[in-house]
């Protein structure tokens, strides 16, 4: 008669048993069964029950925080301006670039926000003026004012500019916040002059309108000596 048992066949590795099959003298098992063949048979043989209703759907989580608008720019200038020098004539100071410095027709929406800054070589005679504008569709939008110079010679000048859209609509109901400064080193070794400026524009800004940006520089006096030219421009948007 035989006997069914069950009994390792190595030393612990884990559920490595088998079944086995003896005779009653102890012999040598004449078939082993490995206890997963085992499982899977017994799996094979009991059919698989219906698949139970779908559970719950889980409540919805909090919507995050939007980030903040990424800055882009819009323009950035790649070859050097005009060389103004020698002529009171006011003259653009921005040189071609990439990009565009126009914004359509009603493009504008309230709190929209840009930053300019605008440099590059200046040389100017003792006491001289240059006038700097920055305009939209020739419209002031910010006036540096007639500025007084000390001797400049083979110096950089520097200009910085903030402006927002505060109100949108026709001339009288548009609006334009812009603050800006103006430096540049003039022969005085370690020495740099300028001057802040500012200006709330609400009587003839209009952003029904196409308006592009252009910024200009005028000299007082017409000299050889008084030079100005723009290297770097880029205008960007922040808002």
């Amino acid at each position: 008669m035989a006997i069914i048992t069950s009994y390792p066949v190595a030393q612990p590795e884990a559920p490595d048993y088998l079944l086995g099959v003896r005779t009653e003298d102890d012999g040598i098992p004449t078939k082993l069964f490995p206890i997963q063949s085992l499982i899977d048979l017994v799996a094979e043989e009991i059919p698989e029950g219906p698949q139970g209703p779908p559970g719950e759907q889980g409540e919805q989580g909090e919507q995050g925080i939007p980030g903040v608008s990424g800055t882009y720019g819009l323009f950035a200038q790649t070859a050097l301006g005009t060389l103004i020098t020698n002529t009171t004539v006011e003259t653009s100071l921005v040189g071609a670039g990439v990009g565009s410095l126009t914004v359509p027709a009603n493009g504008f929406s309230v709190g929209d926000s840009f930053t300019v800054k605008i440099c590059g070589p200046l040389s100017c005679a003792n006491n001289e003026t240059i006038h700097i504008r920055v305009k939209s569709d020739g419209v002031t939008i910010a006036d540096a004012g007639i500025f007084q110079m000390k001797i400049a010679t083979n110096k950089y000048f520097e200009l910085a500019l903030d402006f927002t859209i505060t109100k949108i609509g026709v001339a009288g109901v548009a609006e334009l916040f812009t603050n800006g400064q103006y430096s540049y080193n003039h022969n005085a070794a370690g020495e740099l002059s300028g001057n802040n400026f500012a200006l709330i524009s609400n009587t003839v800004f209009d952003t029904t309108v196409t308006n592009v940006l252009s910024i200009t520089a005028q000299w007082g006096l017409a000299k050889t000596a008084n030079k100005i030219q723009s290297q770097n421009f880029v205008l960007t948007k922040v808002y």
